[in-house]
């Protein structure tokens, strides 16, 4: 008879560990999107809605005027191509979509039978905003895992991006035809800029394009998402442990430890040690994994420096000072603009980055004596507003610290009671109209100018050279406030993403000397002469990389103390080896087994 542990050797060289990118990202706004195969379970890493397509359409506002002066658009049918002619034609703000706009999922996971998906982990809320479409599916019957914080925020976006979508559904009415600008002949007649957002750079993006999802279709999918605390342990199927620890990127944010009995795996969606609203990211649970899945490719748009030939420690540098110098530069600016009889107008979608801006910018405008009033504009900013005074357990340590000393965690509820913050749920409500007064500080989304309060407030001030619009890094400013055009508005861009990012992770990953370590490709030219290198592999979009799992790493087997007392072991000479035979029940609890 053969004994367990020889038995279970057998089945761990059958199943590796197997992974397959689905999509790299793009920044903050896209995470990335992988599948994981491990210990029989088919995991799927994030669920990622791509908003970049937006940029092609038309905001609501500008397609009024449009509309009214008779201008040739995608929403003339036929006389689009008097429109638009050839592929050298100037991009203006006339070429792009007058039409209630589609959202992009991540295409490669339609090659999936997504009732084979058993898991879906989030790493933070952006990374859940692809989930209702795959929800509204009858086959997927999988589990999802978010952290708490990292819940609720995703759905205010969900819910928030709904009722800004519905907007286009009011203006086009909703018997519109949604997909009729979907066809080759009129899609080869988009100028360049936009056929490379629509097709990709290399022609393979197109597809996956659908109706955004509904109200009801968030509350369904967040039915199917269990909520977990940081650090907590689940266990699924009583195989598969899970576990998420901070990544420091975002309130919420996390990153997450997967194990078997066989090997585990720690997936690193972000690595920010020293972040300036969320707490740091957590690498204590990182040395315990076999193999470590790093997917954060934010420091791109960092400075092109081969962090492997840096010979100083990256220890020193303080993360939290580096991006609150960028915030307090950005408050500053703020205050230039209004003092000139500007406007600023701030629509960010990183939520500890908001709060953070508003904590500040209220310390600024006390101490530089300006008056002026701030609104919070948004379908769920009371709700936001709200929930951010009760998740200390997220925030940096400098903000925890003021509730040891007796403060709030935020000044909101103050600014809000002397009524230096303002906050609405629509530009066109009432009370909005009634207290609104220039010039002024506005938070607001969408980052994309495209939805949302955003689009009239810009279209105000586009004109105004005292106004201020703060975009992030990520987005395309130019081609973003082309629509808006004639723009005379002063455009701050800012990144709140440390440049020491990816060199802190690589000497963390130094110290550790995993088995090996998964790296995108994009990376490549900023690691490859690594002393990691004996472990290191790189993966690119849509190809599967196996891992094997430690051949010296057998199951741990618990024996019922009973049943190890009938154990009457006989030597074999020939496999300098004694066994006994044993009858028992093998089951298995929380990635452990048990005979007994």
């Amino acid at each position: 008879m053969c004994n367990p542990s020889s038995l279970f050797i057998f089945i761990a060289q059958f199943n590796p560990m197997e992974f397959t990118c689905l999509s790299k990202g793009s920044g903050s706004y896209f995470p990335s999107c992988h599948i994981l195969d491990i210990g029989g379970f088919r995991v799927l890493l994030d669920c990622p809605l791509d908003l970049s397509p937006l940029a092609v359409f038309s905001p609501i506002s500008v397609n009024s005027k449009r509309i009214d002066g008779n201008e040739k658009n995608f929403s003339s049918g036929n006389n689009l191509t008097l429109h638009l002619n050839d592929d050298c034609r100037h991009l203006d703000a006339s070429c792009f979509i007058c039409a209630e706009p589609l959202y992009r999922a991540v295409k490669n996971l339609q090659l999936f039978n997504v009732s084979t998906i058993d898991i879906v982990l989030i790493s933070s809320p952006m990374g859940m905003l692809g989930l209702p479409f795959l929800t509204q599916i009858n086959d997927f019957s999988a589990k999802v895992y978010a952290t708490e914080a990292a819940a609720r925020l995703g759905q205010l976006m969900m819910d928030d991006l709904v009722r800004m979508h519905n907007e286009y559904k009011q203006f086009y009415g909703p018997g519109a035809i949604q997909s009729q600008w979907i066809t080759w002949d009129k899609l080869e007649l988009l100028p360049k800029e936009l056929r490379q957002i629509v097709f990709g750079e290399d022609g393979t993006r197109f597809g996956g394009w659908m109706p955004l999802y509904s109200a009801d279709d968030v509350k369904t999918c967040m039915l199917n998402v269990q909520s977990l605390k940081l650090a907590e342990e689940a266990c699924h199927d009583g195989t598969l442990n899970l576990k998420a620890f901070n990544s420091g990127l975002e309130i919420g944010s996390c990153n997450w430890t997967i194990s078997v009995p066989n090997g585990s795996i720690s997936w690193i969606s972000n690595a920010l040690f020293s972040p300036s609203a969320g707490m740091n990211f957590d690498h204590t649970a990182t040395p315990t994994a076999d193999v470590v899945l790093y997917s954060d490719i934010s420091c791109l748009n960092c400075p092109d420096a081969n962090v492997l030939n840096s010979s100083a420690s990256p220890q020193n540098v303080d993360e939290y000072l580096e991006v609150m110098e960028k915030i307090d530069f950005v408050c500053a600016c703020s205050i230039n603009s209004v003092r000139a009889g500007g406007s600023v107008l701030i629509p960010l979608g990183c939520a500890g980055i908001i709060l953070l801006l508003l904590e500040r910018l209220s310390r600024h405008i006390v101490s530089e004596d300006v008056k002026v009033p701030m609104f919070f504009i948004s379908s769920v900013a009371e709700e936001f507003i709200s929930f951010a005074n009760v998740i200390p357990e997220w925030l940096h340590h400098e903000l925890q610290d003021q509730l040891f000393f007796g403060h709030p965690l935020f000044t909101h509820p103050e600014m809000l009671k002397d009524g230096r913050l303002r906050v609405f749920s629509a530009v066109h409500s009432v009370k909005f109209l009634k207290t609104w007064q220039e010039p002024c500080i506005v938070f607001c989304p969408h980052w994309s100018l495209r939805l949302g309060p955003v689009v009239p407030l810009l279209q105000r001030w586009s004109g105004d050279k005292n106004s201020l619009i703060v975009l992030e890094e990520d987005v395309d400013a130019e081609l973003a406030l082309l629509p808006f055009k004639p723009v005379e508005i002063k455009v701050l861009k800012c990144s709140f993403i440390s440049e020491h990012q990816l060199e802190k992770t690589y000497h963390l990953l130094k110290t550790m000397h995993p088995r090996q370590v998964l790296f995108p490709e994009a990376l490549r030219h900023k690691i490859e002469a690594s002393e990691l290198s004996p472990s290191l592999s790189y993966y690119s979009e849509n190809s599967k990389i196996c891992i094997p799992y430690k051949k010296d790493d057998d199951p741990v087997i618990d024996i019922d103390a009973e049943l190890a007392q009938q154990l009457q072991f006989v030597k074999v000479s020939e496999y300098d080896a004694e066994v006994s035979r044993l009858k028992g029940a093998l089951t298995m609890e929380r990635g452990r087994y048990t005979l007994s």
